[in-house]
């Protein structure tokens, strides 16, 4: 048991019970348990196998190669629409738990024998992005901007352009653009580190929140 996540779980607000049921029964399989990300992490071997978290609606238990898994009680999802090898099971009660227990030790042993025989996931090549008519007229407007744009590398411009896409109306699309041009300009990606101070460069880890305001 890791001091930390005793830690985290003294202190979270929602989902308390739930996170903790679920480590009880996670522990009980060959895993070490670590705190990454700011939430529990559980490992074989130094890699990662799987995470659980609480949001607003559920908690999670999420398998980082999930997609790999036979998952024969069909209780996987995609955390988000985008998502190509992370699967989470949701929960709501802790009942819930209760009863998926040998299921989840089922999976959880599928998983540690997925990392055993060394198995990834085979990344689909991100097919042409569709570009919203909003942007485009920005990269019109601002040649410097436009060059910038399309010297970022595809995941960076992907990650942009779902941002940008995701808005539901036209002048919240522009206000979002509006916001990134400064980023864009310096190369950055919209989760890249922009104080330094990450220790998972270039990306971002939450670590600007601890710069105190002079």
């Amino acid at each position: 048991m890791n001091p930390k996540v005793d830690t985290y779980l003294e202190n979270v607000s929602q989902w308390q019970m739930e996170l903790t049921l679920l480590r009880e029964i996670i522990l009980e399989c060959i895993l070490t348990e670590e705190f990454k990300w700011k939430n529990p992490c559980y490992t074989y071997n130094k890699k990662n196998i799987l995470i659980i978290g609480g949001f607003k609606d559920n908690c999670v238990i999420s398998f980082l190669k999930g997609a790999l898994l036979s998952d024969p009680e069909k209780i996987l999802f995609k955390p988000g629409e985008n998502s190509q090898s992370a699967r989470v099971v949701r929960f709501t009660d802790g009942y819930q738990i209760t009863q998926k227990k040998d299921l989840l030790k089922a999976y959880i042993s599928e998983a540690i024998e997925i990392e055993k025989a060394g198995l990834k996931v085979e990344f689909k090549k991100d097919e042409k992005l569709e570009l919203p008519a909003e942007l485009q007229q920005k990269l019109k407007e601002l040649p410097n901007f436009k060059t910038a744009f399309e010297a970022l590398t595809p995941g960076r411009q992907r990650g942009y352009v779902l941002h940008f896409s995701g808005a539901k109306q036209s002048k919240t699309v522009v206000a979002r653009i509006q916001k990134y041009i400064p980023l864009i300009l310096k190369g950055k990606g919209i989760n890249d580190c922009t104080c330094g101070l990450s220790k998972r460069m270039p990306s971002c880890d939450g670590s600007h929140k601890n710069i105190t305001a002079k």
